[in-house]
């Protein structure tokens, strides 16, 4: 694209900048070794003005510190440049007593070529830039980078609060997060940088005795001038380059003061103070009577003051009529907008409208008090660990869950949506305690009888008094916000799948392509694309599978990719290349116990696998499925009656098919069903029955 004639300068500095910079810079030191003519110095000092001013002017203008977070090294930078040209006009004003126009006028046209005058400027504002301007500016950068960091862990904290509760998204949490670590380095660096404002400071008083007390030598010993002419020229000279120097600190030192002080505002420096300091009109009245009985009082000057008293007695009467205009325009009765058709909802509002969170919790108004923590609730620090326990578990990133009040539902009852569809909700008794029974309870004890929420175990509502006995009984004893914590960890397991989307995906692929990216390049786009491998993973997660290992799941795909792009067939691959990690969920000291189908089973369940062009699938007629199904749960209850913890094995080929046809209904991931193939040679299987299907 062809750039404008006025456009071209600014694309010309900012893709060169860093190189421009690092000419600038390496000048600046050369500044220190090689004497310059003065009429370079001349044009130098005058950048230097130039240069204070525009910071200045920019300091203003910032609305928050971080939007000129450059700042101290620019500190740095404009430290050295005075230093610079402090030795450039030290060596002219010792060497030849000239030292260029500009520093002569300031000696002779702003002090009047009076150097003890000009001296004492000199000290003063040296004065003021040191004790005063720096040494506050360093005290304030020092406080607020000690006050930021001891509030970074806070602001953290605030920050996953609101990202779990729906206010934010990842985006805007890593910004603000980013935004935190910034104030934090900004105010550290600050804090070191006004260390330069100082140091210069003091420099600048050093070099001027210098100069006087080496030139009144030079020009007495060497030149052979009189002692009062020696002290009139070098004096006049030094004084001079010292407020050439020492006003441009000094504009310096009022930024640095500007921008460590400046709070976050809605606009820059001189809008914030006119609208705060003119909010008040009724200051401006008292001022200007104060003025007019002073320049009423004998002796002194009445001319300016009626003059000033006058223009803010002005200014009172123009800002307090607006300030009674905005009154009234916010006083206005409701009725007048009433024939008024009713407001349209905007582009953004349809938006919201429509969108649906991936994870949502509604809450009854009297459950609120155990989420939010200005009341005392921690439900929203537990909802991060509770998506930091799943992604260490399964493997993947559980989008923020959105946390919400709802009126229309029962006060006591807590509820648990997936986009936007409710999946689970429970009913909790405030002021009690759920108690469920362990496998030692001694003496039972009375309550209500209700089905804990996350996995229906048969439990009792207690109230707080006989929380200590039921623990002593023998109970597992929970709080409510525990129960809610458990039953959305165990809603967010079951529907993981649901939950990893082809945006979850690219994001897992991206990450991984920048260490592994081999394998991401044989992968994708050639042999499979983003949603193939989402059904992948998918399956995975729908029988709660870690995808953890996300570079052993890629380097599977890209070895049998080529071979099948059946989903079923690929995730067997998948499983088979993860048999650890599935087996680890199944043994106990390194025995598994199994149930195995009958061989005429097995033979009967092959001879119905038909394939489709979508892929595989079992062709029974739903009387011999329920069969099946009766006989495999019937056993499998059976040896969990006995204590033990069995799996139900089957050749790869089925392995897949077995399972959906065992998760109908309410038994989802109740009966695990794994292949010959995924079983670890370390582990040792233990058959602990045979399932066959009686023919009648």
């Amino acid at each position: 694209m062809a750039l404008s004639a006025r456009e071209m300068p600014i694309h010309w500095i900012q893709r060169y900048s860093d190189i421009l910079f690092a000419f600038i810079l390496v000048t600046v030191v050369v500044m220190f070794i090689i004497p310059l003519p003065t009429v370079v110095l001349d044009i130098f000092i005058t950048c230097n003005i130039a240069f204070a001013l525009t910071v200045l002017l920019v300091s203003i203008y910032t609305g928050e510190p971080l939007e000129f977070s450059v700042f101290p090294s620019l500190l740095l930078f404009a430290t050295l440049f005075r230093l610079a040209l402090n030795v450039s006009t030290t060596r002219l004003i010792l060497g030849q007593a000239d030292a260029g126009r500009m520093i002569f006028a300031f000696g002779d046209f702003v002090v009047g070529g009076n150097y003890i005058v000009g001296f004492i400027i000199f000290l003063i504002l040296v004065v003021i830039q040191f004790i005063v301007i720096t040494k506050g500016a360093e005290r304030v950068a020092e406080v607020a980078a000690r006050f930021t960091l001891d509030a970074m862990p806070g602001k953290q904290m605030s920050i996953d609060a609101d990202l779990n509760s729906g206010l934010i998204n990842e985006e805007e949490a890593r910004n603000e997060r980013k935004k935190i670590r910034q104030e934090a380095d900004f105010y550290g660096a600050m804090d070191g940088a006004s260390k330069f404002v100082k140091g210069d400071a003091i420099a600048g008083i050093v070099i001027t005795l210098i100069n006087i007390v080496a030139g009144l030598v030079i020009g007495v010993i060497q030149q052979g001038m009189a002692l009062e002419e020696a002290l009139q020229t070098y004096a006049l000279l030094t004084v001079g380059d010292g407020l050439v120097s020492q006003i441009p600190a000094l504009l310096i030192a009022t930024s640095t003061g500007m921008v460590v002080t400046r709070a976050a505002g809605e606009a820059n420096l001189g809008q914030d103070l006119s609208r705060q300091m003119l909010s008040q009109p009724k200051a401006l009245l008292v001022v200007a009577s104060i003025l007019f009985l002073l320049g009423l009082s004998r002796g002194l000057p009445t001319f300016p003051l009626f003059i000033l008293g006058g223009i803010v007695g002005g200014m009172y009467f123009v800002f307090n009529a607006e300030k009674v205009k905005k009154e009234e325009a916010e006083e206005e009765p409701e009725e007048e907008l009433e024939p008024q058709s009713r407001p349209t909802l905007q582009k953004e509002d349809y938006k919201e409208l429509i969108r649906v969170d991936p994870v949502e919790m509604e809450f009854g108004y009297n459950l609120l008090p155990l989420v939010l923590p200005e009341q005392g609730g921690d439900f929203l620090e537990r909802i991060t660990l509770i998506r930091r326990q799943v992604a260490t578990e399964l493997g993947m990133i559980i989008p923020p869950v959105r946390v919400l009040d709802n009126m229309q539902i029962d006060p006591n009852t807590y509820s648990i949506k997936l986009k936007g569809m409710e999946v689970a909700r429970f009913q909790i008794m405030p002021n009690h305690f759920l108690a469920m029974d362990s496998g030692n309870v001694e003496q039972e004890i009375k309550g209500i009888e209700v089905s804990e929420p996350a996995f229906g175990l048969p439990a009792i509502w207690i109230s707080e008094d006989k929380q200590e006995e039921a623990e002593i009984s023998g109970y597992t004893v929970v709080d409510p916000p525990s129960i809610m914590s458990t039953h959305l960890t165990e809603v967010l397991k079951e529907h993981a799948a649901e939950l990893l989307g082809r945006r979850e995906v690219k994001e897992i692929v991206e990450t991984l392509k920048e260490d592994y990216s081999a394998v991401v390049n044989e992968l994708i786009p050639d042999q499979m694309s983003l949603g193939e491998i989402q059904k992948v993973l998918q399956f995975l997660l729908e029988e709660e599978v870690s995808i953890r290992d996300q570079v052993t799941i890629l380097e599977t795909l890209a070895d049998w990719a080529g071979q099948t792009k059946d989903p079923v067939v690929l995730t067997e691959y998948v499983r088979q290349a993860l048999q650890r990690h599935i087996t680890r969920q199944y043994q106990e000291e390194g025995i598994m116990q199994a149930l195995t189908l009958a061989p005429d089973l097995e033979a009967e369940l092959g001879e119905s696998l038909q394939q489709a062009e979508n892929g595989s699938f079992l062709n029974l007629d739903p009387g011999k499925a329920r069969q099946i199904l009766d006989s495999v749960i019937g056993k499998f209850n059976e040896a969990r009656s006995q204590g033990k913890q069995p799996v139900i094995l089957t050749n790869p080929i089925l392995r897949f098919h077995l399972k959906r046809l065992l998760d109908r209904g309410q038994n989802k991931n109740q009966i695990p069903v794994l292949s010959y193939n995924e079983i670890d040679p370390g582990i040792e299987v233990r058959s602990v029955g045979v399932i066959r299907v009686e023919t009648g």
